[in-house]
């Protein structure tokens, strides 16, 4: 055996002793399982003209972009879509990626150098981490939603003259709690810092998301990433903000420059969820009764987005429960180290707006039944 073999067989066993393996398990076209883990909150994946859009763009304009957006594969498709996320989202300008992870590594790789402090929160999901990695910034990890913590932070960057970022989501991941967003932006603009804001789980639960409901849409130092693959049931990303660094990404950033333009299927399939979503704007207000409900029903906090985060004693007890919902015909997710900011091992449930009712009403009595049993 190799030492990178050894080294392979060490790290699966160490990860298996821990309880922290992961495996791929394909689904089927025709599974009948409750789906309670996904991201298609609204339940637009499979809405009949999406699906339509998003078939007739392969159709038309082939199965890929391409090339990447500055040679040939940008489409009128791609136009199309930046113009009405961005008059949904109420900003200046959007620029469309092929994922939601390129458009947070974007945006800080392209705003972000050695010179710059980025001041991120404790709890911000893995692309930005790896974003800041990737920008070489000066670093400053602060408490989760400390308002206090980031206000010294811009007080040491003015001090020191840096160029100042300040990451969070407007709703968390795991925790599923709101970012204080307007107390952020108040400091933001006080000590002349951006505010980028990740709107992966804020989009479409409510409604253009919680920058825009919160009356920050527009304001030259906030900037908006989002998922094109959660909410809107397609693929892809996109950052917004002002015109001016719109243009900065196009000519700066190399998760756009280097890197084949969003599909055909996936941008036009977006295009008509956010139509969908614009159309019919009770699909937000229904998760957000759902997962209200469900929260009561399992005895925890309610989140201000479609994930519930449902703490468990172990990864193991938390891999337990994950298989006994299974057996149950309800699909949940499972969050184990080093997944969770916090260590803490949970079921992953989300509340979304495609399951039927009556589907939905036997997976809160199973679940309630399931995680007092597991817990």
């Amino acid at each position: 055996m190799s030492a990178w073999e050894s080294w392979l067989a060490a790290e699966a066993a160490a990860r298996e002793a821990a309880g922290l393996t992961r495996r791929l398990r394909p689904r089927t076209a025709g599974d009948t399982t409750i789906d309670l883990a996904g991201n298609d909150y609204l339940g637009l994946a499979r809405d009949a003209d999406v699906c339509r859009a998003a078939a007739d763009a392969a159709l038309v304009w082939g199965a890929g972009a391409g090339a990447s957006r500055l040679v040939t594969g940008t489409l009128r498709l791609h136009d199309e879509l930046e113009t009405e996320l961005a008059a949904y989202l109420g900003q200046p300008a959007a620029l469309v990626f092929s994922t939601g992870y390129h458009a947070n590594l974007a945006v800080v790789t392209a705003l972000a150098d050695r010179t710059t402090r980025v001041l991120s929160d404790a709890h911000i999901h893995a692309s930005l981490v790896d974003a800041v990695r990737l920008s070489r910034a000066r670093l400053s990890v602060v408490p989760h939603s400390d308002v206090a913590a980031v206000r010294s932070g811009l007080v040491a960057a003015a001090v020191a003259g840096e160029r100042t970022l300040v990451l969070a989501e407007s709703v968390y991941s795991v925790l599923g709690d709101a970012a204080p967003l307007v107390e952020l932006a108040a400091l933001c603009a006080e000590y002349d810092a951006l505010l980028v804001v990740d709107e992966a789980h804020g989009l479409g639960v409510h409604g253009p998301g919680l920058v825009a409901t919160s009356g920050l849409a527009g304001l030259p130092h906030v900037v908006v990433t989002a998922t094109l693959s959660k909410s809107l049931g397609a693929q892809g990303g996109a950052v917004l903000g002002p015109v001016a660094l719109r243009e900065h990404l196009v000519n700066r950033a190399r998760p756009f420059i280097f890197d084949t333009g969003l599909a055909p299927a996936p941008a036009a399939g977006a295009l008509a969820a956010l139509r969908a979503l614009r159309a019919r704007p009770t699909l937000g207000a229904t998760v957000r009764t759902r997962i209200a409900g469900l929260a009561d029903a399992l005895g925890v906090v309610a989140p201000a987005g479609a994930v519930l985060s449902v703490p468990m004693s172990s990864p193991q007890a938390a891999v337990a429960a994950q298989a006994a919902a299974a057996d149950a015909g309800l699909r949940v997710g499972c969050f184990r180290p080093p997944s969770v900011p916090d260590g803490i091992s949970r079921l992953r449930i989300t509340a979304g707006a495609g399951v039927p009712d009556d589907d939905w009403a036997r997976a809160l009595a199973v679940l309630a039944a399931l995680v007092k049993e597991h817990q």
